[in-house]
């Protein structure tokens, strides 16, 4: 057995901690982008029932458009507002608290969806995407830097792939409850949308269980001796009496720093590049592509000779490939690391996209190319969930040390929430300008990507400062002292500390 599945298994807590904090983190982002395919003709069936009901006024095609879209993104805005919020929250009360807390936020949100058919309301189905919309923007946050900061640092890699994953798991769940058999009916819709009351309730009841993050507890509490005891819970009862004295090494390395906020973190010339990293790698995980291929894979569908009652089922089939194939790479990510992971994922999505083009245009000449199109449809997403799905969101846990880790992820979640909410706008706009061509353009941004990532430091099995010092290495012709804002006399402690985190 591989030493690192060998470390996670002797790791028990971590493993509740993987699924626990997944369950009520990022798995609800997942299923709340996905849960509003299969309801929205009985959603809008009562948005124009409402109507005729309250003003005794049947609406418009082009008004329930518009209802129906606000609706469906009021959820980004929900997002960004949770996104702006979540480093300040994240930083006052902690990691676990936050999550904790965070799970209101989803119930209060499903128990509005789940009654809004009964009180004949579809501004409750909005007031609670908006809510959720928030619990989500804290909880990409709050569940990344939870687990990356309870995990030993041989299994952080593999940890971080966990996060994705639940996103995945949430997509999937969200197509899977969406089937007429199951809650996609007209009965059981609001109950569709009302299940992340469930999961965050789950969370609610298993969390407080569970350890805060022993990284906050010494950097940002000086709580030592809890430290300690949440490493003994997390990790197996040894004694970490190393590790406390390596991380009080890192701590004192940045006794001088405190936490920055995102402007200032703007400002300041020695994390440039791991900035620019961020903004490159979260405006790209938007810009890749990976909406308008699913949107085309309905299409594509169609033209291999699906039928339309069918299309729920091979679009599940494009959920399951997602989450499978993270799966699978939870497994391998050990021995990859992060700077191959996103390199590969890049050119191996740049590739497809161009065939894809390709493909999409020749099937209406070509009987035979609609099942071209379907097998780099499912190669497109395998590449997606093994690159950047996978390698992104713990990215700012990975690059930034502590003093500037709350405002990263405030940054880099609200340029994801940005992206989203901008791609829903004018994505339909694209297809109807450019058709498949507007693959041309994802094709660009996963160019660009690809090539910066070639010349990223590895992250695996190295520190925050430790990867400080390679980017200043790689990129800049300064001191590295000066480049990571650390007095020369500490330049020694940065070189040589490892933690396990």
């Amino acid at each position: 057995m591989p030493e690192y599945l060998t470390l996670l298994i002797n790791c028990p807590l971590v493993i509740a901690a993987i699924f626990i904090a997944g369950i009520g983190g990022t798995f609800q982002y997942g299923y709340c982008v996905s849960v509003m395919t299969s309801p929205s003709t009985f959603i809008k069936k009562l948005v124009n029932k409402t109507c005729v009901h309250r003003y005794n006024l049947a609406l418009e095609q082009w008004h329930l458009s518009l209802i129906w879209s606000f609706t469906v993104s009021i959820f980004c805005i929900g997002g960004l507002i949770g996104a702006l919020v979540a480093g300040s929250l994240i930083s006052k009360y902690g990691r676990k608290r936050c999550l904790l807390l965070n799970n209101f936020l989803a119930i209060v949100g499903a128990m509005l969806m789940l009654f809004s058919q009964t009180a004949m309301s579809f501004e409750m189905i909005m007031a609670g995407r908006f809510l959720c919309g928030i619990n989500s923007g804290i909880g990409l946050s709050a569940h990344t830097m939870y687990l990356v900061e309870c995990a030993p640092r041989q299994l952080r890699e593999m940890v971080g792939v966990t996060i994705a994953t639940f996103i995945s798991l949430g997509k999937f769940c969200g197509q899977l409850l969406g089937i007429s058999e199951l809650l996609g009916t007209e009965k059981n819709w609001p109950w569709l949308l009302g299940f992340i009351m469930f999961t965050a309730l789950f969370q609610l009841v298993t969390l407080p269980f569970l350890p805060e993050s022993p990284h906050f507890l010494l950097f940002e509490r000086g709580d030592r001796l809890t430290c300690e005891k949440a490493l003994k819970r997390l990790w197996g009862n040894k004694d970490y009496s190393k590790e406390i004295e390596e991380m009080l090494k890192e701590k004192a390395a940045q006794q001088s720093v405190r936490s920055h906020s995102v402007l200032e973190v703007f400002r300041n010339p020695t994390v440039r590049w791991q900035l620019i990293t961020i903004v490159v790698f979260f405006v790209t995980l938007q810009l890749c592509g990976i909406n308008a291929v699913y949107f085309y894979s309905f299409e594509v569908f169609r033209a291999a000779g699906i039928v339309e009652h069918k299309l729920p089922y091979a679009a599940l089939g494009t959920g399951l490939c997602e989450l499978s194939t993270s799966v699978a790479f939870f497994m391998i990510i050990q021995s990859t690391g992060k700077k191959v992971l996103l390199f590969r994922g890049y050119v191996g999505m740049a590739t497809t996209l161009a065939l894809l083009t390709v493909t999409l245009y020749l099937q209406r000449y070509l009987s035979w190319m609609p099942y071209c199109s379907m097998v780099l449809v499912f190669m497109f997403i395998f590449f997606f969930a093994c690159g950047p799905a996978a390698g992104t969101v713990s990215l700012p846990g990975e690059i930034f040390t502590q003093a500037f880790r709350s405002a990263a992820y405030t940054i880099g979640c609200t340029i994801n929430w940005s992206g989203l909410f901008v791609l829903g706008m004018i994505f339909p706009v694209l297809v109807g300008k450019l058709d498949s061509f507007c693959f041309v353009i994802f094709l660009f941004f996963c160019i660009v990507a690809g090539v910066y990532a070639n010349f990223l430091p590895e992250t695996k099995n190295r520190t925050a400062l430790e990867i400080a010092v390679e980017f200043n290495r790689i990129h800049s012709k300064s001191e590295a002292s000066q480049t990571i804002g650390f007095p020369d006399h500490n330049l020694d402690a940065i070189k040589t500390c490892e933690t396990k985190f």
